[in-house]
């Protein structure tokens, strides 16, 4: 396990590589030692500019090399939230639907545990209603990445 910091807008963000892949990206996380010698890891560049295009509010074009470890549904429901356009949003229960899940709240959980955050757009999930509902670092975090897309979603 490698580790890099990302200073961003919205605080402090670990970035953890297997060393080809980005395996994790974490949110609100307190400064670590870093004692790796190999920060400057080509999917740590990627990342890094990956989240500089974002945070600058731009549509990255391209995404980092991924590797999320998770159950085979935690896999399928992550490929999902890929597909969540840039600046959109979506429903726990639209993506049960389109995976032929009979449960939002096991989507919901799934999400919960997705370990590349941003990237992997779990932000982007919203509850039925229209209302900001479960994100793991914060719901001000969610609307703050909301906000960075400029995305309209109802209230």
């Amino acid at each position: 396990m490698i580790t890099v910091q990302y200073q961003s807008p919205i605080g402090v963000i670990t970035l953890v590589s297997d060393g080809n892949s980005l395996t994790e990206l974490l949110l609100a996380q307190p400064l670590i030692q870093d004692t790796s010698n190999n920060k400057n890891l080509q999917v740590f560049e990627e990342t890094c500019r990956w989240l500089d295009l974002y945070f600058s509010g731009e549509k990255p074009y391209f995404t980092p090399s991924l590797n999320p470890q998770g159950s085979l549904f935690q896999q399928k429901v992550w490929r999902e939230l890929l597909a969540i356009p840039y600046g959109q949003t979506t429903t726990y229960g639209a993506i049960a639907k389109h995976i032929n899940c009979r449960s939002a709240q096991a989507v919901g959980q799934a999400i919960h545990h997705n370990p590349i955050a941003i990237i992997i757009p779990c932000h982007r999930v919203i509850g039925a209603d229209g209302s900001l509902t479960g994100y793991a670092s914060g719901l001000d975090i969610k609307q703050q990445l909301l906000a960075i897309e400029k995305t309209l979603f109802p209230v």
